[in-house]
């Protein structure tokens, strides 16, 4: 085989995972981890299961995969940023029902004993909350107007963006995700727009 034919075969395996990845994204979004089936993902990208286990092995470890992703395409907050970027976040969330229903979905599947996604939302909580602590101490330095402390603030702020997302799902004409979470940022001394 020739450089330009294996080069070829490792874009069209790359594009082929990521066809995959998007198939497990909607069958998760759709029915859950738990009732998500191998055979369902291969199905939709018109594979055998057998073509599937080439490409991601057991089920983990497309499930690793599918949210390697989804952190690839959202924007994980960081310590330089804002309380008006999270508004943003928030916006864009509202853009995507998918995403956020496939993350929601596994999110609350991994609070039981032995999911395979429970680790990875431990760590991923551990550091989201720090990172919201960094936010608002660069914001408010060692107190919010409200009194609280960044450490304090940082879990409700991460509870406010999930509980939203679960409310807009199940009822997104009633939920004005964004406009809510503005609302929250103004409970925490925020200027009203």
């Amino acid at each position: 085989m020739s450089y330009g034919d294996a080069m070829n075969a490792r874009v069209r395996g790359e594009e082929r995972r990521a066809e995959i990845i998007g198939a497990a994204l909607e069958v998760i979004a759709e029915r859950g981890y738990r009732g998500a089936s191998l055979s369902a993902v291969a199905e939709r990208v018109g594979l055998t299961q057998q073509g599937l286990l080439h490409h991601f092995p057991t089920k983990d470890a497309l499930l690793v995969a599918v949210l390697q992703e989804r952190d690839r395409w959202d924007a994980v907050p960081d310590p330089r940023w804002r309380t008006d970027l999270l508004v943003s976040l928030v916006e864009y969330n509202a853009m995507r029902p998918a995403i956020v229903q496939t993350f929601s979905a596994l999110l609350g599947e991994s609070v039981t004993e032995g999911h395979p996604a429970r680790a990875y939302f431990t760590e991923r909580y551990a550091g989201v909350r720090a990172s919201m602590t960094a936010v608002l101490r660069a914001e408010y330095g060692e107190r919010l107007p409200n009194g609280l402390t960044p450490e304090r603030t940082a879990p409700l702020l991460v509870a406010v963006m999930d509980g939203l997302q679960y409310q807009w799902l199940l009822d997104p004409e009633s939920v004005d995700m964004p406009g809510a979470f503005r609302d929250f940022l103004h409970l925490l001394g925020e200027p009203v727009d």
